[in-house]
């Protein structure tokens, strides 16, 4: 029986040399009959004359493809245009590996993920542990959003977090294979029949929730998504956002949260959501300056909240500039 056909998906936004360590990690794992698409997210700095340049000295022929942008729609709108693709003969993939353009898997990663969604033809997704260069996990495992969620991971109080502990988003991360709601995009692989069902990403998502969506949506509709971490990759993380220089939680990250409540709850439990999440982050605030201690949410997060809410745009200094290929959650 013939190896099943993998396309693997690289979306690049300004960092050229980075996306192209990870297709070098990448290309290194493949299985021998899959293929590589790097799709350039109208990074308008010169970075698809550098793949051209490799892709020539690489010599792989259409095991390497490159796709470029007419417009940065986002991060979603990005892995849509890969995913769209076909493989060089024609042929529908059978899966998609999306992989960020700063995470390089382990030796075995691919396989070990197109194997899990063999033995679980139920599943649509099937996700890799993911740790930074420094060996330290990242969380890339959740629970869908909900009410009792937002106001849990707002609060940062342990007697809530015990109480709502049905409702943590981000819980401890497995250690073995595990069903979960949804999972980060940053290495994951993903069944081609399940985005025939469900479609692709929903590109009103500039960037943050659009997996949440694209996996709500996929439940909804009988599949199954599953953390393996006997698959791993190394992920530096914020490579493209600049989030680690953020002062502010950009004006989109409010509106994607906004969406994603509004689509997949109505807009009674998004505002309810709201008010738990602007509740929460209050009351830790609150106790923070009756404590001494520095509040976790980034600057100025309860008013900006407060201000989307009410429908009015957050007055957000120094957030990044409008493309992305890579994600974190804050």
């Amino acid at each position: 029986m013939a190896d099943p056909r993998v396309l693997v998906v690289l979306l690049n936004y300004r960092t050229p040399q980075m996306t192209l360590r990870a297709a070098q990690s990448a290309l290194a794992d493949m299985p021998a009959e899959a293929e590589l698409v790097i799709v350039d997210n109208a990074s308008g700095d010169g970075s698809m004359v550098i793949f051209e340049r490799a892709a020539s000295e690489w010599n792989l022929g259409a095991r390497l493809r490159l796709v470029q942008s007419d417009r940065n729609g986002g991060f979603g709108a990005g892995c849509n245009i890969g995913l769209a693709q076909r493989m060089s003969d024609g042929s529908a993939p059978d899966f998609y590996y999306l992989l960020n353009s700063d995470a390089f898997p382990d030796p075995g990663c691919i396989r070990t993920l197109l194997d899990h969604l063999g033995r679980h033809p139920e599943a649509g997704f099937a996700a890799s542990h993911v740790r930074g260069e420094d060996g330290v996990p990242h969380t890339t495992a959740f629970r869908f959003p909900s009410i009792a969620g937002e106001f849990e991971g707002a609060m940062r109080l342990g007697p809530v977090s015990r109480l709502l502990r049905h409702a943590i988003v981000a819980p401890p991360l497995p250690t073995g294979p595990t069903q979960v709601d949804w999972v980060a995009g940053a290495s994951v692989m993903i069944r081609a029949a399940t985005l025939d069902e469900i479609g692709t990403f929903d590109e009103t998502f500039f960037l943050y929730f659009e997996e949440t969506d694209l996996m709500k949506r996929a439940a909804r509709a009988g599949w199954t998504c599953w953390y393996v971490p006997e698959a791993r990759v190394v992920h530096i993380g914020s490579v493209s956002t600049g989030m680690k220089e953020w002062q502010r939680m950009p004006a989109y990250w409010f509106a994607s949260r906004r969406h994603y409540f509004v689509k997949t709850h109505g807009r009674a439990y998004a505002a309810a959501a709201w008010a738990a999440r602007l509740g929460g982050s209050a009351l830790h605030a609150l106790r923070c300056a009756l404590t001494g201690r520095r509040p976790q949410d980034p600057a100025h997060f309860t008013r900006d909240l407060a201000r989307h809410g009410l429908g009015l745009r957050p007055g957000i200094a120094g957030a990044p500039p409008r493309g992305t290929a890579t994600e974190d959650r804050p």
